[in-house]
């Protein structure tokens, strides 16, 4: 690029003019496109309600009836929950296809965000539809067990197993979930792995390795994280950020990950949730007393409660996330001045988040109720205001 057509920052890193502010033609089409997402997530939030909720209250008794009616099924209650979870995760995947599609694909495709051909993007789709549900199938299978086992108080136990199976699938996520959807391989970038380094050696944070993450096989988005636990734990980059971003811009992207560490983030969001899966358990226990109209027999609780189940965890799921959101949003703000404070970069900062609201077309100041509702990131304009307030 030439050298009228860029601008260098003092460490020599060019940002280019990617990193300007939106025109106004750039920031009209993001607030569209936020505004069809966010229409795609309440569409969503609202059908998955309404089906679980015909699910529990008017399918489950047929269905299991139906199920009973097998002799190989009457006879075993994990088969014939089983079934009964296959079926009911079944209709609830045909129903919620259309949106999928149109919210996933099309949607992405009309703003231009999506790298994806139709095949590549149904072949993702079932993918995770298939990985998801044979890991609820097992949470839910498990769930029956300790209701049929504990008594009044399964809800206790079922929480401690739900947090030991948290810290599993933590541990596990980055080794042998994630490259199943992306590729994933070392960085080759020594210049940028010295940086990465000194970053993290103040803050104590012992990491696996520096990874390259293909999120360009699907979208043009860019993004980070630090994932895993304990031997796991392991920095990725995508390469949509690595091809876009200075070696600066993306150090401030990476420690504002270490400040997730550093402020400890990740102990305190287990323990929220531990508390959360708590107060849903409990609830959980009150809706089966409802739904049977008297004293519970949970040695012999019917299977067919499970969209019961499956419907109060949503709707507690949905109800908790706005208290949830802000506890992020928070954190988030946390590790925005952790960045800005460890790498003394105020202008990197500024560029980098200016290229990732034109990446990621982010309208940069939302609605403040879908704030409150929906985000768990601060809006960047808000990001951008803390960088300038810093020295």
């Amino acid at each position: 690029m030439p050298e009228s057509e860029t601008h260098r920052d003092p460490a020599g890193d060019a940002s280019g003019p990617e990193a300007e502010p939106m025109t106004p033609e750039q920031l009209a089409e993001a607030k569209r496109y936020g505004r069809a997402q966010l229409r795609c997530d309440l569409a969503d939030k609202a059908l998955d309600l309404a089906y679980l909720a015909v699910a529990a209250l008017l399918l489950a008794r047929p269905i299991d009836a139906w199920l009973s009616g097998m002799a190989w099924l009457d006879r075993f209650d994990t088969l014939r929950l089983a079934a009964l979870y296959v079926v009911v995760f079944a209709l609830h995947a045909a129903v919620s296809f259309p949106l999928s599609l149109y919210s996933g694909h099309l949607l992405e495709h009309r703003y231009g965000m999506s790298t994806q051909s139709l095949r590549q993007w149904l072949t993702r789709y079932a993918k995770r539809l298939g990985l998801g549900g044979a890991f609820a199938l097992a949470l839910f299978l498990g769930l029956f067990w300790v209701i049929w086992l504990s008594g009044p108080y399964w809800w206790l136990i079922a929480t401690a197993a739900f947090f030991l199976v948290s810290m599993v699938m933590g541990q596990l996520f980055p080794v042998l979930i994630l490259p199943l959807f992306y590729k994933v391989e070392k960085l080759d970038r020594p210049d940028l792995a010295e940086r990465i380094g000194q970053l993290a050696q103040p803050a104590g944070l012992a990491i696996d390795g520096v990874y390259r993450l293909g999120l360009s096989a699907e979208t043009v988005k860019a993004n980070a994280m630090l994932a895993g636990l304990g031997r796991t734990r392991r920095v990725l980059l995508g390469d949509t950020l690595l091809d876009e971003f200075t070696v600066e811009e993306t150090a401030v992207v990476f420690a504002h990950e270490i400040g997730h560490h550093a402020h400890r983030h990740l102990p305190k969001l287990m323990a929220a949730g531990l508390l959360a899966s708590a107060a849903g358990f409990w609830l959980v226990d009150r809706a089966l007393a409802w739904w049977v109209g008297g004293p519970l027999d949970y040695a012999n609780l019917s299977v067919a409660a499970l969209p019961l189940i499956m419907f109060s965890l949503t709707l507690f799921g949905l109800l908790l996330e706005p208290l949830q959101n802000a506890l992020n949003r928070h954190f988030e703000r946390q590790a925005d001045r952790y960045a800005l404070r460890a790498t003394g970069r105020p202008d990197a900062f500024r560029t980098a988040f200016l290229k990732l609201a034109r990446l990621n077309k982010d309208d940069p100041a939302p609605h403040w109720l879908e704030v409150v509702l929906f985000h768990s990131h601060p809006p960047i304009a808000q990001r951008l205001a803390v960088a300038r307030q810093s020295p």
